[in-house]
């Protein structure tokens, strides 16, 4: 039961990457019916705030500690770092480029979370042990995959009709560059967020009522950037149906659950875990694409999402290791301490006697 409990977090973001993935389709359709992007993300986190709030008062109010000004703090920065300013970079990049290729940015956030975490202590390295080199081993081959998801694409792997590979080819050549700058940035942002949370995991452990008041302001701030950029009412109006299902979905599942769920794994196994799942985003996402989207599947991206599995198996194969070992030694010093304790007993009898 205990080995079955070790792999809840895994199978979590597994689930956690399929969501998003599906997240990522259904945006890419909206934001090519014209949707302003802050009035989405505004739309999104305040449905996702609506959701949560119930789950987090009648789930955490025996649980719930103070909420200081501090936490506010975190969670404000958090907000923007997560949800607002990344979600608007990332529908900027999807609208210039294609859900495929923006998903292919996620698979540098481990590498690049894993890097940021080494100066604050949150990560470590030990080149000498096989966990250590694990864990490298397995960084470069998720940026090797990425760098050829980006860069090389081959050939195409299925046959699509004249109209279809036209629609294809206009996406890919509409001002690539912007969105490629756009998806870099939210990039950034993103692999900081996983940081972020260590810490208001630690200060404010409960996790339904963080990603609601998260949502909260991230709410908040599209709305007001949003109105100061465009004051027009008429941008405010959902006209088609389905963008409302699409508007449900992201903000109950993309915004709420998914975040609740990426929080605890970040709690669980901590935010390199958590984002060395990312690049599983870009090839669900992918499987997707070509049967709704009718975008073209190319054997670089193939290959690069094969190089992108590998190195993700081999960082948490040295990650799970490192875990192991730590447990070991955990239960040796508590052995050690415990057959000391029992010396100073048995010496302090045998002085008695």
């Amino acid at each position: 039961m205990k080995n079955l409990t070790q792999w809840f977090p895994v199978i979590a973001m597994v689930a956690i990457d399929l969501a998003l993935a599906l997240s990522n389709i259904l945006l890419k359709k909206i934001v090519t019916h014209g949707i302003d992007h802050l009035v989405f993300i505004t739309y999104r986190q305040t449905i996702s705030t609506i959701f949560l709030s119930p789950l987090a008062f009648f789930l955490e109010r025996k649980s719930r500690p103070k909420l200081t000004f501090t936490i506010l703090c975190h969670l404000f920065v958090s907000a923007i770092l997560g949800a607002s300013v990344t979600q608007y970079l990332f529908l900027l990049g999807i609208q210039y480029t294609s859900a495929t290729f923006s998903c292919a940015f996620l698979n540098v956030v481990p590498v690049l979370t894993f890097l940021m975490a080494l100066p604050f202590g949150l990560e470590r390295v030990n080149i000498r042990s096989r966990c250590g080199r694990a864990k490298m081993m397995g960084g470069i081959m998720c940026v090797g995959g990425a760098v050829l998801l980006t860069v090389y694409k081959g050939m195409p792997l299925f046959h699509l009709s004249s109209e279809q590979n036209m629609k294809a080819a206009g996406g890919s050549s509409s001002r690539w560059g912007v969105g490629s700058v756009a998806l870099l940035a939210g990039t950034l942002c993103w692999s900081s967020w996983f940081l972020l949370q260590t810490s208001i995991g630690k200060r404010y452990p409960c996790l339904y009522s963080s990603t609601a008041i998260l949502s909260f302001f991230s709410a908040i701030q599209s709305a007001i950037l949003s109105i100061s950029i465009d004051r027009k009412l008429s941008v405010w109006i959902i006209m088609k149906n389905s963008d409302i299902f699409i508007l449900l979905y992201a903000g109950m599942i993309g915004s709420g659950l998914c975040f609740v769920g990426m929080a605890w794994c970040v709690k669980k196994r901590g935010p390199v875990f958590t984002a060395a799942f990312s690049p599983l985003v870009q090839i669900m996402a992918a499987i997707f694409d070509v049967p709704l989207l009718h975008e073209q599947l190319h054997l670089g991206s193939l290959i690069g999402s094969v190089t992108v599995i590998a190195g993700l198996y081999i960082m948490l194969w040295g990650k799970d290791k490192e875990m192991q070992n730590q447990e070991k030694l955990v239960v040796v010093v508590s052995e050690t301490e415990d057959i000391k304790e029992q010396d100073i007993e048995f010496s302090s009898h045998k002085i008695n006697a």
